[in-house]
């Protein structure tokens, strides 16, 4: 009998999508436990030990955090080279392609929703990725686990960027957002973004207008906050 894995999740959290997204792909058998994000950590994943209500997990699990290292769990876990090839080179080179996204998209998407800061270092960080991406399929050509973690960051950039949600200047994700959609250079990405974005196991977990609903509360104070404190972008 399967061990019970459990994944203690939060809709709005991108870095909880990418752990459902690679559970999806997997296959593996198991619960969703949806938390109050402000007021536990999540992702997190119990394993093995009794089938227990999930409020109160039992000591006889194992408890592991961090996204990351739960993809390469579930990719373990599972053994499906469609998670994650057995190839060693594939398998750097997926994970080659996470910590450029890691280092360099990931910190302006934050500086610029969170901080109100120029939307051109997300789109640097795009770039940057879009560089590493193979004529046609996925980050590595086929599908794995690098999809899973740079996904839910896309999707929640391109929701931000189009309803012009963010601490930055009224009207400047919008311009970006027109950049990602028009400009030539995004060609590539365009391409990706559909083809990761199409996939079952991301429009299943993806919730739109539940991270708009936190959206509309959460940014407009920090713009105006940003604004008052005399910042710029």
């Amino acid at each position: 009998m399967p061990e019970q894995l459990t994944l203690y999740t939060a809709k709005i959290c991108p870095y909880a999508h990418r752990v459902e997204i690679a559970l999806k792909e997997s296959g593996l058998a198991h619960n969703r436990y949806e938390i109050d994000l402000k007021n536990k950590p999540v992702p997190a994943i119990t394993y093995g030990g009794p089938l227990v209500s999930p409020d109160e997990p039992s000591p006889e699990s194992e408890k592991l955090a961090e996204s990351l290292v739960l993809l390469e769990f579930i990719a373990d876990l599972s053994g499906s080279s469609s998670v994650l090839p057995h190839d060693p080179l594939l398998r750097a080179k997926a994970r080659f392609f996470i910590e450029v996204f890691s280092s360099k998209a990931i910190p302006g998407w934050y500086a610029s929703v969170n901080r109100g800061e120029s939307t051109e270092a997300i789109l640097n960080g795009i770039d940057a990725i879009q560089r590493l991406l193979p004529a046609e399929g996925y980050a590595i050509g086929e599908w794995s686990i690098a999809d899973a973690a740079v996904t839910p960051f896309l999707a929640r950039a391109d929701l931000a960027f189009k309803n012009d949600l963010g601490a930055y200047n009224k009207g400047e994700g919008k311009k970006a957002y027109e950049i990602l959609q028009t400009d030539p250079k995004f060609q590539r990405f365009r391409k990706y973004f559909t083809d990761v974005t199409s996939r079952k196991s991301f429009s299943e977990t993806f919730d739109p207008e539940s991270i708009l609903s936190s959206w509309r509360v959460r940014y407009p104070p920090l713009r105006e906050k940003r604004l008052a404190d005399g910042s710029k972008i």
